[in-house]
């Protein structure tokens, strides 16, 4: 697995406790507002990931887009969460997000509605991705854009991924959780 500033130590185990709640417990809204339960992922090799469309981080959607691309046959999915918390980054509407997703870098995987991550608004599902997969010194806020979770077959998270991480650095870890 990857280590970096926000990522948790490999342990060679699950991030998750056994016990635990996985991600198909969550109900999200889509792009376009309409709900939709993370169940429909059910058996899918999973990225989920806060985005932004006036990041430095930005330019990260053309790589998103090209491991959805490169392994989406073999099951695998990349979410993306919109979020407006850091710096204002994100601040259109579902429509402007949308647009701009596709004319400037083609995005075809799934976009959702924007959401808080951090504080007392933060969407029930980060709320749950930073509780069993902290960051560095087990902080666990998300610290900008681009904040990558990355969640194994059976709906548990793996690992966590600073923002820096480019989507290319995860192709290893994507392709062990594929093969299992």
């Amino acid at each position: 697995m990857q280590t970096d500033s926000e990522n948790t130590p490999n342990t060679g185990t699950s991030v998750a406790s056994a016990s635990s709640a996985n991600i198909y417990d969550f109900t999200v809204a889509r792009l376009d507002g309409t709900p939709t339960t993370l169940a429909e992922y059910r058996g899918k090799v999973i990225l989920i990931v806060n985005v932004a469309s006036k990041c430095g981080f930005t330019p990260q959607y053309k790589g998103l887009e090209e491991v959805y691309n490169k392994y989406h046959a073999l099951g695998f999915e990349v979410l993306g969460f919109p979020c407006n918390q850091f710096g204002a980054q994100e601040p259109g509407t579902a429509e402007e997000i949308g647009a701009f997703c596709e004319q400037n870098f083609g995005v075809h995987f799934p976009l959702f509605a924007k959401i808080d991550v951090n504080g007392d608004h933060a969407a029930p599902l980060f709320q749950y991705l930073k509780s069993v997969a902290p960051g560095l010194l087990g902080s666990e806020g998300i610290k900008w854009n681009f904040t990558k979770f990355l969640i194994n077959k059976e709906g548990v998270v793996v690992d966590r991924y600073a923002p820096q991480t480019k989507p290319e650095a995860l192709t290893a870890d994507i392709e062990k959780l594929l093969a299992r």
